[in-house]
């Protein structure tokens, strides 16, 4: 008896914590299977979801119908969802280069009001993540799936001062140092406070 109030209870949060996510449709291709009939049709979706909190995913699905191709790719994406930290909820803390294949992105991180500068998926992935103030830059390959997964590759090497600073053993003051990228709000004033 205890156990079914426990499991319900536990999907009742996992429902709540799926209903604040937002996704974007990155692209639709189709694609054809040829067999020995001819040709079978189908569509490939590629997806990104996310909070807008500093975590985001993306996945793709295939099937013969457009909205179970997305729905596919939906699930996937909030599978392998990643956390990435984020600078005063807004930014990026560093710079961050990603490669895969041969799509390359570079991204910055921006002071305020610079707003998301950044084209087609890479911009899909820095919406859903709740990045608010970023410069990013596609080099290579516009493949939309090579973008995306560069762009991830990139965000995993996010690190805050914080985590750097436990694998260090410093203090965060020591990390941080002083800051001169522009992307701070406060900029100078927080570091010598």
């Amino acid at each position: 008896m205890a156990e079914e109030r426990g499991r319900g209870r536990r999907n009742r949060d996992r429902d709540e914590e799926q209903s604040d996510i937002v996704d974007k449709l990155v692209g639709i291709n189709r694609v054809a299977k040829t067999v020995k009939g001819g040709k079978n049709f189908g569509f490939a979706a590629l997806v990104v979801v996310g909070d807008q909190k500093g975590r985001a995913g993306f996945g793709k699905g295939k099937a013969r119908e457009v909205p179970e191709a997305i729905r596919k790719a939906t699930e996937e994406a909030k599978r392998n969802m990643v956390r990435v930290p984020l600078r005063e909820g807004r930014t990026l803390h560093h710079d961050g280069k990603g490669r895969w294949g041969a799509g390359k992105v570079v991204l910055r991180a921006a002071p305020p009001g610079t707003g998301v500068i950044a084209g087609g998926p890479m911009r899909a992935v820095m919406e859903v993540l709740g990045v608010q103030d970023v410069v990013g830059k596609s080099i290579g390959s516009s493949n939309p799936y090579n973008m995306v997964r560069a762009t991830f590759d990139a965000l995993k090497e996010q690190a805050s001062p914080r985590t750097v600073a436990s694998k260090r053993g410093l203090k965060v003051q020591d990390v941080v140092g002083r800051r001169n990228d522009g992307a701070s709000e406060a900029g100078m004033a927080d570091v010598t406070n």
